[in-house]
């Protein structure tokens, strides 16, 4: 019986993939792919999921790389993309490594710049999503501010007693 070539790292989508896992688990090492993003573009680049990725052919590998990187074209439902009806040219996309980054910045930077109500909390370090903050959230710049308890004032009463 003939020995497959084993690699320790595949490359897959300029992520370094470990070649001693399953296929779909070490596709969730690419930033912007879950599990049932990996378990689709398994599917669809005809790749068993449970496949170890050191003894993935150079072929399987090239498709891989098609379907994430192209996933329109094979058809991909929309509700599987990550950013839907895009502002600038209204496509639906589904984004990884680095891009994902460059859009996410790229929309808030936008949203602080009309001043929207999620730009603003951006701006000011404060939740975006409506989470309480009264014992939450209590850092600014980096140190933990904890909780500040006012002084107690004195009673008016025992200031006008003289003590004798």
């Amino acid at each position: 019986m003939e020995q497959k070539e084993y690699r320790h790292i595949v490359r897959v989508v300029n992520t370094d993939l470990d070649g001693s896992k399953a296929i779909m688990q070490a596709l969730r090492k690419i930033k912007g792919i879950g599990a049932m993003y990996a378990s689709m573009v398994c599917t669809l680049a005809n790749v068993d999921k449970s496949k170890k990725t050191g003894t993935l052919t150079d072929a399987e590998v090239a498709k891989l790389d098609d379907v994430i990187k192209s996933p329109a074209k094979y058809h991909v439902p929309t509700w599987m993309m990550n950013r839907r009806k895009d502002v600038e040219n209204g496509e639906d996309m589904h984004l990884i490594t680095s891009n994902l980054d460059f859009y996410t910045d790229n929309d808030i930077k936008i949203m602080r710049k009309i001043k929207s109500y999620k730009g603003v909390r951006h701006s000011l370090g404060q939740p975006v999503r409506g989470q309480r903050t009264k014992s939450n959230f209590r850092r600014n710049k980096g140190k933990v501010m904890g909780v500040t308890k006012t002084k107690v004032a004195a009673p008016a009463a025992d200031k006008g007693k003289d003590k004798k």
